[in-house]
């Protein structure tokens, strides 16, 4: 448990020594993580000027035991933005957590000096800092950590909706070809396109192709049947495409019924049925 006289002795070091600490926490980080700019090594700077002086002015409140008093809220958001930023930029965790737990050592080089007559103080002092610092720096993995687990979220949502695109083939026809396994997220993702695009075009007939599904069960056609069943309450007859002989026998042994469901071989087969269905037919021109 930390004393008031061990955190007031302790703020009084840091207050006395801010600058030389700085200079000599900013040196051994360029020695060790800088890679490349200047805009780099400036932002670097930029970065343990401001933590510093945060960390700093929060050791005045005397909470040296609790990074989540009110206290150390400037110094928290401060790593968050640190830590968000380098998981953005393509750090490791080791190197954003680095950077707090490498403060330890000019830290302790004026700790010893600070309390060169007193073994037992700075016994204390050296103890609570570090304690300190390593709250600190797992926090700064937390945030890195989340905020990876964010972006990756991000990612595989954004390839959800580049793997299932909806193409407008001609007037009132759309087409989605799927290529890969449909499961439950991406079965969501298919629906919502589909539907946002009948809005937007006014479609009414869309033709889904599975000639990219490498296998149908029951659960993939049941996930189509979905999908099939939203599009028609949206005004849009569904044709379904890429009906291969083994997924044809395995929608038959599955007992799937589709028999109010178009279905066609090829995408090109799909794509005649709905110009017939629009009214549309395509004159073949030869001899020009």
């Amino acid at each position: 448990m930390t004393t008031k006289d061990d955190a007031g002795r302790i703020s009084q070091m840091l207050q006395e020594n801010e600058a030389a600490i700085g200079a000599e926490w900013l040196a051994q980080l360029e020695a060790i993580s800088v890679r490349g700019t200047s805009a780099a090594r400036e932002q670097l700077r930029n970065h343990c000027q401001q933590f510093l002086a945060a960390f700093t002015t929060a050791t005045r409140a005397g909470e040296l035991d609790n990074i989540e008093h009110r206290s150390w809220d400037e110094v928290r958001d401060l790593l968050a933005e640190i830590s968000s930023s380098r998981a953005k930029s393509g750090s490791t965790p080791s190197d954003t957590a680095t950077f707090v737990f490498s403060l330890k050592q000019p830290v302790f080089k004026y700790l010893r000096e600070f309390f060169a007559e007193d073994a037992p103080a700075l016994a204390s002092a050296s103890w609570i800092v570090s304690t300190l610092l390593d709250k600190l720096g797992l926090y700064t993995i937390e945030v890195f950590q989340k905020t990876k687990d964010m972006i990756i979220v991000r990612q595989q949502q954004e390839l959800l909706e580049l793997s299932t695109p909806v193409v407008k083939l001609w007037n009132g026809i759309l087409a989605l070809p799927l290529i890969g396994t449909l499961d439950s997220a991406r079965t969501q993702v298919v629906m919502e396109n589909i539907l946002q695009k009948i809005v937007d075009t006014g479609a009414s007939i869309a033709i889904i192709d599975i000639t990219g599904v490498p296998t149908v069960d029951t659960l993939v056609a049941q996930h189509l049947m979905k999908t099939i069943a939203a599009a028609r309450l949206m005004g849009a007859d569904c044709i379904i495409s890429g009906i291969r002989p083994q997924i044809a026998q395995t929608i038959v042994h599955l007992g799937v019924n589709l028999e109010d469901v178009m279905t066609k071989a090829t995408l090109a087969d799909a794509f005649l049925v709905a110009l017939e269905r629009t009214g549309t037919a395509l004159v073949s021109k030869h001899g020009e």
